[in-house]
């Protein structure tokens, strides 16, 4: 029997909804710690100067500049749920809420890893490696031969197994601050090299940054989660709707479609069953596979997945700090001859332009 918890009260509520994923086979063991073949022949050449990279200087950039977006998110948060007492109507004050309730929940019952507190994060989980053999057991990424996933801490094995399964990985850079995505393979890695490579440095070292124009199909989607309801596949995230804006412009690309499958690792804990549909937002992306460290829940969501971006829902502020959705905007305006609409306004954390030094 399948443990839900229901945020909005006190007490565990139980379903029993537990689908079998045909994607599952837990006699195909794929181990965490793959062996290497050295006769394989691997390609160096292409790692870069990455002697000339200063890790230290990017990774201290990276963490002021995060500090800052959470420090806004919990603005933000607290603004929402204080305007939802007085109106029942607020279109984002739940979402904090259950957000709130959730990074609580883990942080008081120790669910939590580091780094912590984990609130305003994807939040790093006990089980996470474990979550991720789970996923790694799906025929969807055995069979996938690019993989995008999402550059946080609990996803950081999955990055781990899709290099060593000499797999390409797709992951986007940092709140899109600097670019876009970039692509890391094996064939470019030394053996030695691959656990770096998954941490937001090696990103930055290793990886080839990518454009729209790329020619890349994207095989599975994997994204990390704040709260998932197991029998819609309504996902909420950490609230700066990056997620949805990776995977609209993955969809302009041509790279994904309706039938790519998106996956989400989680803690058990982080089932839920309180996430209204009929207040998601039309970019909301569903989910289509939960792997926690338990179990796989196969979800046969009926919500529709985006087309791509919206662009009423994104305010100025936001456009103006990511330069790849300025790009994207200039060609679709230029394309069509017509002025895409822009959303409301907001608050955003100063930002910097990052260089390799």
């Amino acid at each position: 029997m399948m443990m839900m918890i229901r945020l909005s009260s006190s007490g565990i509520a139980a379903n029993a909804r537990l689908q079998l994923n045909p994607f599952f086979n837990p006699q195909k063991h794929i181990p965490l710690h793959p062996q290497f073949d050295p006769r394989r022949r691997r390609n160096f050449s292409k790692i870069g100067d990455s002697d000339a990279f200063d890790a230290a200087a990017y990774e201290s950039e990276r963490l002021s500049l995060d500090a800052a977006a959470m420090e806004n998110m919990a603005e933000t948060a607290k603004k929402e749920i204080e305007s939802d007492q007085d109106n029942d109507d607020d279109p984002k004050a739940w979402k904090w809420i259950i957000r709130k309730k959730m990074w609580d929940l883990m942080e008081a019952r120790n669910y939590a890893m580091n780094p912590r507190p984990v609130h305003h994060r994807i939040p790093n989980f006990v089980g996470a490696p474990a979550a991720a053999a789970k996923l790694a057991e799906l025929d969807a990424f055995r069979m996938a031969s690019v993989v995008k996933v999402n550059p946080d801490s609990p996803q950081k094995q999955i990055r781990f197994l899709t290099l060593s399964g000499e797999k390409k990985l797709l992951t986007p850079q940092p709140r899109l601050r600097t670019g876009f995505f970039s692509v890391l393979e094996s064939d470019f890695l030394k053996p030695e090299t691959i656990r770096e490579a998954c941490t937001s440095v090696g990103v930055a070292k290793y990886g080839r940054a990518i454009g729209l124009d790329e020619k890349i199909k994207v095989d599975l989607i994997v994204l990390g989660s704040v709260a998932v309801n197991p029998q819609t596949g309504a996902r909420l995230g950490k609230g700066e709707g990056f997620a949805e804006l990776e995977y609209g412009m993955l969809r302009y690309m041509g790279a994904i479609d309706d039938s790519t499958p998106v996956v989400t690792t989680i803690h058990d804990c982080q089932l839920v069953d309180d996430i209204p549909l009929e207040k998601l937002a039309i970019h909301d992306v569903p989910v289509d596979i939960i792997c926690t460290p338990t179990r796989v829940i196969f979800t046969n969501t009926p919500i529709p997945k985006p087309q791509g971006i919206y662009w009423d829902k994104l305010s100025p502020e936001k456009l103006q700090q990511i330069k790849i959705l300025r790009e994207l905007k200039r060609r679709l305006e230029k394309e069509t001859g017509c002025k895409l609409p822009t959303g409301p306004s907001e608050k955003l954390p100063p930002t910097a332009d990052r260089k390799r030094r």
